[in-house]
């Protein structure tokens, strides 16, 4: 301590020593210093010059600081302080002091730098993750800090020596389970680190059971209400799932998925919502979406929207949709995060068409949000969400797309006009003075019509009243009506993809199209004029559109056919400059853009041009158009035979696919009907074999009964025969009538003995009541537990003859069952044959059923006197037991005296040691003593005597 009083600074009449020069000497004293002391005031040292003299210390003692890991990992203070001092060094989380000194370039350097040099060595990582097992807090918390700082500096590197380490992954993960939360919550900072974008380390973590801690951990801190922790496990839990396809099936089949809906349970109130709950929310929200998302795998996609709408996560996704009060970043990310829940599954987008919104009167979900979108004064993120969410709707539902465009067929329409319609709106937005309403219920229009091309004939029917007086148009007729009057840009892409829509793989509509003759000279005219570049995308749709126009056209207008179209285009304006425009689609950046993902996400109103499904359709029609473009007469020809017959054997095709689709059927049923046949045909047969079974032993059961009635015959010569023939001879029933007696004296011995032990028992109870001396009670004592083992013992005899005698009883019970067989066995054949006649047996019945009779009441009586018995013994079992008792609390009672009597002897040999020195003293003194010898005898006596009964 004195050598760094005077390092750190200590009055000198010298010069002050330099940063680098004290620090050299501090790494000089933590190499040469044999007292772990010296060592660890050192490394203390260093420590808190690491900050100020970052540089300094981290090129000069980051080798002594890694030694003193290796060496000292006995003590966790030094080792303490040797990572919190490689913690500053490498972290660039400096302090707005220092940051203000060094410039946050240098800072960035020096950590990168340092980091470099520290995981040069992969010891050095493995020696750190080996230090994390430690339990010490002044060990284990620099330890993640330090971890997670060279995380943040040069991530792939330390994750492959991480990745490669023995149980390296395990040891980090044990810091979720820390019960120390700063600990714990550092953990999951260093995992976040750790886990990003390594699939391979994304996999070991969420098989090392993080999914269970991390949502273990939510839950304690109270999901949405939590706070910054919950912030963190969601992001790590985002980090695991994100594009790692086999940990969202994991996160799936754990039934993980479930344990989200208690996230979502927020309250109907227009308080409560902290900066943390919106922004745990929003994260939880992005966390479903991470599971549905439209990248992922089309099967676990689909999984993913069972399991939540199972589990009611929809339904409570839904509630926070229609709930008051919910702030607008979180309502739009709700519906951004429904509708990729409902997007393509048939089951969650009819639950979404079922959800109304609580108003009054109610109104449809659907409904609620269209007026949000057609409304330009909501946000326009909201209203992006809004377009958003009824794309998924209508994705692959053809069910949906069948309401929607009912909404707008003249059939259907409510003519109280109290309820406003989607079909309604969409119109409403359509038509407004709103460019952004007027792209939105376009795109939202052409959903509604997509890959459906019954719904596009329908739509043709809808007639509009553009103002009083007038007559009505179409629908058809009002959009190009409002194309030809020159509208705003996004106005005019939206009206142009909602045609080229319309018309795609529709003839009919196209005929339609052709039929107003204002609107192919306004194509050619859009097309051909050389306009701007913010005119390009008109153009180039207009060419699409046109292009449509003639591959689907069926020739039903002799004006407007084919051929005549490709002829206007070549006049009017040329083959390459109508491909050329048509390529301005394809090349334009909003509409790469909008390839990308199905989610309509722009910055600004003005670059919403382009959706993502009608960006699929250019791409299928662009180079068809082309060709179209470019073929002859004759080679059309050539094509629409081409087509027929295509079609023809379409035809053939289809019907020949309907008979083997019958045929399939029928060879079904056929096989099911086999197969009902089989299962009947072997219950028939085992039903058969067990019949069959049955009859050979009824066949066995008679030959016996026939072989055993013509012995009887033989036999039924005389009484004493019939005896022998059933085992019943007098001789037997002589010995039986002498047992009996036998057990009869036998039980009138057992209950004379039961007499005598109840008169002991009655004498002990006797002899304990009555009161006495100690000495008599003593005596009693003893001779009680004397005279209780010689009743124990008399009692064992006595349960011993009483089984043996219930035995007996129970082979006599046997004798008289067999007994009673064989007189039924006898009267059968007797009375059956005819050979003995049944008035010259009747005496021997009676005498047979008399004797039976008294033998019944013999084991009857016998019986009764056994269970006579075994009360008497249950009775004096209880006897014995109370006895058990008062012998256990007498000796109690003897140990008690006997431990007073030790505990007086070891007062009287006290007393005797004092009289004896003060017997010592007196004599020492010259006074006479006043005991006499007689009474030192006396008194010795009455030791030895004591000591005597003590023994």
């Amino acid at each position: 301590m004195n050598f760094l009083r005077g390092v750190m600074g200590a009055q000198s009449a010298g010069p002050q020593p330099s940063g680098a020069e004290t620090i050299q000497k501090l790494c000089d004293r933590v190499a040469s210093s044999t007292l772990l002391d010296d060592r660890r005031d050192a490394v203390r040292a260093l420590k808190s010059l690491s900050k100020k003299y970052r540089l300094e210390v981290g090129s000069q003692a980051m080798d002594h600081l890694i030694q003193v890991l290796q060496t000292d990992r006995s003590d966790s203070e030094i080792i303490g302080y040797a990572l919190d001092a490689l913690y500053n060094v490498i972290s660039n989380d400096l302090e707005e002091e220092e940051q203000e000194e060094n410039s946050q370039k240098q800072v960035d350097d020096l950590g990168s730098q340092f980091t470099e040099v520290f995981i040069k060595q992969s010891e050095n990582i493995t020696l750190l993750l080996t230090l994390l097992e430690e339990f010490d807090f002044h060990v284990r918390w620099p330890g993640v800090k330090l971890l997670t700082s060279l995380l943040k500096q040069q991530g792939p590197q330390l994750q492959q020596i991480i990745l490669v380490s023995p149980m390296g992954v395990s040891r980090l993960m044990d810091l979720l389970a820390d019960s120390r939360e700063v600990i714990r919550n550092d953990g999951v900072l260093l995992l976040q680190q750790l886990t990003k974008s390594n699939a391979a380390i994304q996999k070991i973590v969420a098989f090392e059971n993080a999914f269970e801690r991390l949502l273990d951990i939510i839950t304690e801190e109270g999901n949405s209400d939590g706070g910054i922790v919950v912030e963190d496990c969601l992001l790590l839990l985002q980090n695991l799932l994100k594009n790692n396809n086999s940990n969202q099936n994991f996160f799936k089949e754990g039934s993980y998925i479930q344990r989200m809906k208690p996230w979502f349970e927020v309250g109907d109130d227009n308080c409560g919502w902290s900066a943390q709950k919106v922004t745990n929310l929003h994260l939880m929200l992005q966390l479903v979406r991470v599971l549905v998302s439209p990248t992922n795998p089309p099967g676990a996609t689909s999984s993913c929207q069972k399991a939540m709408s199972n589990c009611g996560l929809l339904q409570q996704l839904c509630t926070i949709l229609m709930a008051t009060g919910v702030p607008a970043d979180i309502l739009t990310e709700t519906i951004n995060t429904v509708s990729e829940v409902i997007r393509g599954c048939q089951m969650n987008q009819d639950y979404f068409a079922s959800v109304y919104a609580p108003s009054n009167p109610p109104r449809p979900a659907i409904v609620v949000l269209l007026m949000s979108m057609v409304n330009e004064r909501q946000p326009f993120v909201l209203r992006c969400a809004v377009l958003y969410c009824f794309q998924c709707f209508l994705y692959k539902n053809q069910k949906g797309q069948g309401e929607i465009v009912s909404t707008l067929l003249p059939s259907t329409i409510d003519a109280t006009g109290n309820s406003v319609s989607a079909g309604q709106l969409l119109c409403g937005g359509l038509f407004s003075t709103d460019s952004l309403s007027n792209w939105c219920a376009a795109v939202a229009l052409a959903h509604a019509l997509q890959e459906n091309a019954t719904l596009k004939e329908q739509l043709l029917r809808v007639q509009l009243a553009t103002s009083i007086g007038n007559p009505p148009v179409s629908l058809l007729q009002q959009c190009t009506n409002i194309l030809s009057q020159g509208s705003k840009v996004q106005t005019r892409v939206g009206l142009l993809m909602l045609l080229c829509t319309w018309l795609s793989s529709c003839p009919i509509a196209v005929t339609h199209f052709l039929h107003n003759p204002a609107n192919i000279p306004f194509l050619t005219g859009q097309i051909a004029e050389n306009l701007g570049e913010e005119e390009h995308l008109v153009q180039g749709l207009s060419a699409l559109l046109l292009g449509i126009s003639i591959y689907y056209n069926d020739n039903s207008l002799e004006n407007y056919s084919k051929e005549k179209l490709k002829q206007l285009i070549e006049k009017r304006i040329g083959k390459e400059n109508f491909t050329e425009k048509l390529g301005f689609i394809s090349k334009h950046e909003l509409y790469s853009r909008a390839g990308q993902k199905p989610q309509p996400s722009f910055s600004s109103p003005d670059h919403m041009m382009f959706d993502h499904e009608f960006t699929k359709l250019v791409k299928e029609l662009e180079g068809v158009i082309t060709k179209a473009i470019y073929k002859s007469s004759e080679e059309d020809k050539k094509e629409e035979e081409v087509k027929k017959t295509l079609e023809q054997h379409d035809n053939i095709v289809t019907h020949y696919k309907q008979v083997i689709r019958e045929q399939d059927q029928q060879l079904e049923e056929l096989k099911q009907q086999v197969n009902s046949l089989k299962s009947q045909n072997e219950q028939l047969q085992a039903t058969l074999t067990q019949q069959v079974s049955q009859i050979q032993q009824h066949k066995d059961q008679y030959n016996l009964l026939k072989v055993q009635l013509g012995k009887d015959t033989q036999h039924n010569s005389s009484h004493s025969d019939t005896l022998q023939m059933n085992g019943i001879q007098p001789e037997e029933i002589s010995k039986l009538r002498e047992e009996v007696k036998e057990w009869k004296n036998k039980h009138d011995l057992l209950q004379g003995q039961l007499r005598e032990k109840d008169s002991v028992i009655e004498k002990l109870k006797s002899s304990q009541l009555e009161p006495g001396t100690e000495q008599s009670s003593q005596a009693n004592k003893y001779g009680g537990l004397e005279h209780d083992n010689n009743l124990q013992k008399e009692l064992e005899t006595l349960r011993t003859q009483v089984q043996s005698q219930s035995t007996e009883i129970s082979k006599l019970h046997t004798e008289k069952q067999k007994l009673l067989q064989q007189m039924n066995m006898t009267t059968v054949p007797i009375l059956g044959d005819g050979a003995m006649p049944a008035a010259k047996n009747t005496d021997l019945e009676e005498r047979l059923s008399r004797e039976i009779k008294e033998l019944k009441n013999e084991v009857k009586a016998l019986s009764e006197e056994k269970a006579t018995l075994k009360q008497q013994l249950d009775s004096s079992n209880s006897t014995v037991a109370i006895l058990h008792d008062e012998k256990s609390k007498l000796q109690q009672e003897v140990a008690e005296s006997k431990k007073e009597q030790d505990d007086l002897l070891v007062l009287l040999a006290d007393q005797d040691q004092k009289i004896v020195k003060l017997k010592s003293t007196l004599k020492e003194l010259g006074e006479p003593h006043s005991l006499s010898k007689q009474e030192d005898h006396d008194q010795g006596k009455s030791s030895q005597k004591c000591f005597s009964i003590s023994c």
